[in-house]
């Protein structure tokens, strides 16, 4: 598939730049499920469109792409929850896949979605069993606060 290969050129130019144990851990990494999904979704995003009449995209145009990706989040909540693994293929390099699959240049790649039943969901996210990665403690979030009395009149 085309799409695949897109993902190993994408993925060879990304372990370059790693090296030593780290190098290592990245080749041991799943990172696609390209060939192996039943189903492969490129979600996109039409920045052009006239829907809704442009409602808020007149000063934050780039609302419809966090829109897309929004409902992204559904479809993998809702997947989850009738037993469908997502995963979400990242490393593509974005101008081949407008090529292979004829996206428009007005219509932008939001999301190449693997889609399939599991076997079972692991309790934490692969990355960080494998130790690539550790989830932020939530007390560590930051909330900036900006009403005040003063402000509120």
């Amino acid at each position: 598939m085309a799409v695949h290969t897109i993902f190993k050129e994408a993925n060879f130019k990304a372990a370059a730049t790693y090296s030593g144990d780290q190098g290592e851990q990245y080749a041991t990494l799943k990172l696609e499920g390209i060939l192996e999904a039943p189903q492969n979704l490129c979600v996109v995003c039409d920045t052009r469109t006239e829907r809704g009449h442009k409602l808020g995209r007149h000063t934050m145009p780039e609302s419809a792409a966090y829109s897309t990706v929004c409902a992204v989040q559904n479809l993998w909540l809702a997947a989850r929850a009738e037993g469908v693994g997502v995963g979400w293929v990242s490393i593509l390099d974005p101008v081949q896949l407008r090529t292979v699959l004829r996206i428009p240049e007005h219509v932008l790649p939001v999301a190449y979605l693997c889609l399939g039943y599991v076997d079972k969901f692991a309790s934490e996210p692969e990355l960080e069993r494998f130790g690539w990665e550790k989830r932020m403690p939530l007390e560590t979030a930051v909330c900036y606060d900006h009403y005040t009395e003063d402000t509120a009149s």
